[in-house]
This record gives C-alpha cells, structure tokens and sequence, in this order.
C-alpha cells in the first residue's frame, strides 16, 4: 500500500483484492449499481457512512434523505469527504464526486435536493459503508 500526499494509492490488482466485485466496479470503474439494490436505501439509524474503498467518513445519517431514486441520497457532505469533476457520459454535463482520499467513484451530485443545501449526493450504496453510533 503506497501513499501518495496524504492519499491511498493502490495498484489495479490491489483494489481488485480488497474490494469485492461489484465494489470494484462502481469505485475503480465509474459504474453503477441498480436503483433500490442497496439495503442502505432503508437505514434510517444514527451513525456514519464511510468510503467502502479506503474507510474515510463521507457522511452522518442527519444528512441522509430519501429522495425516492433508488440510491441512499445525501443533502451535504463532511468537510474535505470528496472531490468533483465534470462528467459527459450521457451527453447532459453532470457532477461527479470521488472520495477525496481513495479517488473511489461515490456518484453524482444534482441541484434538486432538499434544504438546507439544495443539492442532492446520488450515492452507490455499494460505495458505502454505514457504522451505526454505537459502532462509529
């Protein structure tokens, strides 16, 4: 496991060996998974949602809405969790973020949340791992 500034930087082969497959598709590859697939669309306990990648804390259940969508959905974001770029895929310009400490592809962020910010953080459930607050 090498760091880079502060960063996790792993080979191809490594993160192939730490994450499970469908982890390592949507984290590594950009994918997604199917809407309502996540059992995190349904938790609702107090706690944190770290980075399945690399274990950073990304957000707190007080900012976790249901946005109907089929992926756990979020209004804000802990401090330094991400970064952002622009994303064409599907011709449309989006926003995508990445955990800012593993580079993991999380989702994409939308200006159609609920206050107080607005926006609404479209998460990969399966980018996610929730630790209850007893656990956290």
């Amino acid at each position: 496991m090498a760091e880079q500034s502060d960063k996790l930087v792993l080979s191809d082969d490594e993160w192939r060996k730490r994450l499970e497959s469908e982890q390592y598709a949507v984290l590594r590859q950009h994918g997604t998974e199917r809407p309502f697939s996540s059992t995190l669309n349904d938790e609702k306990r107090s706690g944190t949602y770290h980075c399945a990648g690399c274990g950073q804390k990304l957000f707190t259940a007080d900012m976790k809405f249901d946005s109907g969508t089929g992926w756990p959905s979020f209004h804000s974001t802990l401090d330094g969790a991400f970064e952002t770029k622009r994303d064409f895929k599907l011709l449309l310009p989006r926003t995508e973020y990445h955990c800012a400490n593993c580079g993991g592809h999380h989702g994409h962020v939308f200006n159609d949340g609920p206050a107080p910010s607005g926006l609404r953080y479209c998460n990969n459930g399966v980018a996610l791992v929730f630790l209850p607050e007893d656990d956290a």
